[in-house]
């Protein structure tokens, strides 16, 4: 009885040694992403957030100004002479009055719209947690460019869950927009017509 449990002690034993000397084992999953890169859960939520995520910045911006002035001045003036008596009985009272006005007025108003679309990515992230967007979206179009420039500031609540975000909420927004090619040199004033302009 003594050497079997001697026998089964010892086979106890030998398994927790053989247990304690194997190869940690771990479970990988069976998506894995071929480009080594970390990938989210598709439960997860995917809008923006890291150092080189994009963003759709939807432009929408309506400028207004508005000026009205006007001006007003008005002056009068009037002089008499009495009846003349003595020697000067043959002058007549006579009087004079005068006046002058003046009134001006003036307004001008004009309203700029832009609407658009533009694609950024995030480069970087301020110490406070907001996102710097930057980027630019050239498009060429029979042998012309049309380029969209896009800097700004933004919340992270306020990119939507579709990774867009408006314009009006971008702060220290600057939007560009340049061209070139024979269409956009057509748009130019000549230098013959600029020099006069400069003297004229």
């Amino acid at each position: 009885m003594m050497s079997r449990r001697k026998w089964l002690a010892g086979i106890l034993v030998a398994a927790c040694a053989a247990a304690s000397c194997a190869p940690a084992v771990s479970a990988e999953s069976l998506w894995k992403n071929p480009s080594g890169y970390s990938t989210r859960s598709a439960f997860a939520d995917h809008r923006a957030m890291n150092v080189g995520d994009i963003v759709t910045i939807i432009i929408s911006e309506t400028t207004t100004t508005s000026a009205t002035r006007s001006s007003a001045n008005e002056k009068s003036g009037s002089v008499s002479i009495g009846a003349g008596v003595g020697i000067f009985d043959f002058l007549k009272a006579a009087s004079a009055s005068g006046s002058d006005k003046f009134n001006a007025k003036g307004s001008a108003s004009a309203t700029n719209r832009t609407i658009g679309n533009v694609t950024v990515t995030i480069s970087e992230i301020t110490p406070a947690g907001n996102f710097i967007l930057e980027g630019t979206q050239s498009i060429w179009q029979n042998r012309n460019e049309h380029k969209i420039t896009f800097r700004g500031m933004c919340r992270p609540e306020d990119i939507s869950a579709s990774n867009t975000v408006l314009s009006t909420r971008v702060a220290d927004a600057t939007v560009r927009f340049d061209g070139k090619g024979p269409l956009n040199a057509k748009q130019r004033q000549g230098i013959l017509t600029q020099i006069f302009n400069i003297l004229f």
